[in-house]
């Protein structure tokens, strides 16, 4: 289900899990813990930052009896990363890898399309999910870097009018006259990108210029003009057809462009500037003179049309060809701002799929199967560490329970199910099976082409098992009630002076912000009956 954010300014709508934590005016400092798993989870693969919340929430929740019970958290952490370990061993093992690279493709198209099943544009994802697939694919393969794909959103149409270029494009940028009297179509054109402003600069207020005569006021001028002039020729003399600036490009060099043929854009965005000169194999001078062709840039086809209200600039047929622009069309704003969450995301799972080159089934079929791994596992343990254990592995199963509630099913009865399939399974049977949001019940997720990377399962463990630990390993929050007065100086953090360890009114566990009560207040009524060993409260 989607989330609806209002801060005050801006109206939000996503059911992607880091743009809605980042949204959050969270307060509690351990809770900004799973703000930043969710951020760490977006940055790195880009899917599951909502699992990996849920997952470390839960593993708390499943933990928190043996904390008001009186078992040191060190035990509980113990317990807690020996299972972690043993989970993203089995995933590594199980993880399905494709070698030939027309499998290895639908595997990726089948990766794109499970990251977009959750999202807006699910029902498009025939669309988009090949789309996803051909602009990861045209970048360098060293880097992969998702920053030199551009997505530009453009209101109006249908979403289905949305394209993939192999090349780039960036909205026409602002222009003085003279502009509409340059091309607007060339083939094969030379490119150059500058970092130079081309235009005449006014002096500054408080420059001052003392003259004796009044000729000497027109050479100054005359001086102004021939050094802007001087600038313009060099340009031309370089054989350029498209020149494009990360500053300003003033209306006398328009003009004087256009006259020449030449097509000439000020003010692009370094985004573009950059993915241009990756594209075409331009190289951005700082400097008119000394330009030579090894410089200068080359495509196949230059053109500025119309998309929509707007007017684009398109530059195909790149050498280079390690750039690529993907241009959304929608009704709405907020339809896609939407998309445009849900395209990134996607972009960065194929991204890490190519990476890793290993897969799992999704559907919480994998976070099944773990769960019963850990299970088995446990009988063959004695004490304290079985119990945890066994907490880790129920934690598992509040992905699949999610997905039937997000999706009106019955969570008992499926997980009842699950639970079943995969202790009776039999080798590689029954260990895909997962929740089927379709016939409302469970299937083989592997068979139904809901693939996930094994990078993201890896990572969202490893997070979500961290975050928990380290919220455990909190015994005590300390603070300086001082700091806290309007327009007190900022004093670090620790007790007030003069309050001591036993000072009077100023030790508290937590600000009152924080709800109070210190760990007491974090794991319910009960409260924390004791803490053994050298740091207990």
């Amino acid at each position: 289900m989607d989330k609806l954010v209002f801060d005050g300014q801006k109206t939000t709508i996503s059911n992607d899990g880091a743009t809605i934590m980042k949204l959050l005016d969270i307060v509690h400092p351990a809770a900004k813990t799973l703000v930043d798993i969710s951020m760490a989870q977006d940055a790195e693969v880009g899917d599951g930052t909502t699992s990996v919340v849920l997952l470390a929430a839960e593993i708390l929740k499943e933990v928190k009896d043996f904390v008001e019970d009186g078992l040191h958290p060190r035990v509980i952490i113990k317990g807690l990363r020996e299972s972690c370990s043993i989970a993203i061993a089995k995933i590594e093992e199980i993880g399905i890898g494709q070698e030939n690279p027309e499998k290895f493709r639908q595997l990726l198209e089948k990766c794109a399309g499970t990251a977009l099943n959750s999202k807006l544009i699910a029902r498009q994802k025939h669309l988009f999910a090949p789309m996803v697939v051909d602009a990861v694919t045209y970048l360098d393969p060293d880097m992969r870097d998702i920053k030199l794909i551009g997505i530009k959103k453009i209101t109006g149409g249908s979403v289905t009018d949305s394209k993939l270029i192999q090349g780039v494009a960036f909205k026409k940028t602002f222009s003085y006259a003279g502009f509409e009297q340059q091309p607007k179509h060339l083939k094969f054109p030379k490119i150059l990108l500058l970092n130079v402003e081309l235009e005449l600069k006014s002096e500054k207020e408080n420059a001052e210029v003392r003259i004796t005569d009044p000729d000497q006021y027109q050479s100054i001028v005359d001086a102004e003009w021939s050094i802007i002039y001087e600038k313009l020729d060099k340009c031309v003399q370089a054989s350029a057809k498209v020149i494009l600036s990360r500053l300003p490009i003033g209306d006398l060099a328009t003009q004087y462009f256009a006259d020449r043929g030449i097509f000439s854009a000020g003010r692009v965005a370094t985004d573009d500037l950059d993915r241009v000169s990756k594209a075409t194999g331009a190289v951005v001078q700082t400097s008119v003179f000394g330009i030579t062709d090894g410089v200068l840039g080359m495509c196949d086809n230059f053109e500025e049309k119309g998309v929509g209200d707007e007017r684009y600039n398109f530059f195909t047929g790149c050498p280079k060809a390690k750039t690529a622009t993907i241009i959304l069309r929608g009704g709405g704003e907020q339809f896609l701002e939407e998309t445009d969450r849900s395209v990134h995301d996607a972009l960065m799972i194929v991204k890490r799929a190519i990476v890793s080159r290993k897969v799992v089934a999704g559907g919480g079929a994998i976070e099944m199967e773990l769960s019963h791994i850990l299970r088995l596992h446990s009988r063959t343990i004695l004490g304290k560490q079985q119990l945890i254990m066994n907490a880790y592995a129920r934690a598992f199963e509040v992905i699949p329970r999610q997905l039937a509630e997000n999706a009106g099913i019955d969570s008992t009865d499926v997980l009842n199910r699950l639970r079943k399939e995969h202790a009776t399974a039999k080798g590689e049977e029954g260990r895909w099976m997962g929740v089927d949001v379709f016939n409302e019940g469970i299937c083989n997720t592997l068979e139904s082409g809901v693939w996930e990377p094994a990078a993201n399962k890896l990572n969202s463990l490893a997070a979500a098992t961290e975050a928990a630990c380290c919220i455990l390993s909190i015994d005590e929050t300390v603070r300086n009630p001082q700091s806290e007065k309007p327009g007190a100086p900022s004093q670090g953090v620790g007790l007030s002076a003069g309050g001591g360890r036993g000072g009077a009114g100023t030790r508290k566990m937590v600000s009152e912000a924080m709800g109070g009560r210190g760990m007491k207040g974090m794991m319910g009524k009960r409260g924390v009956s004791s803490f053994r060993g050298k740091g207990g409260a």
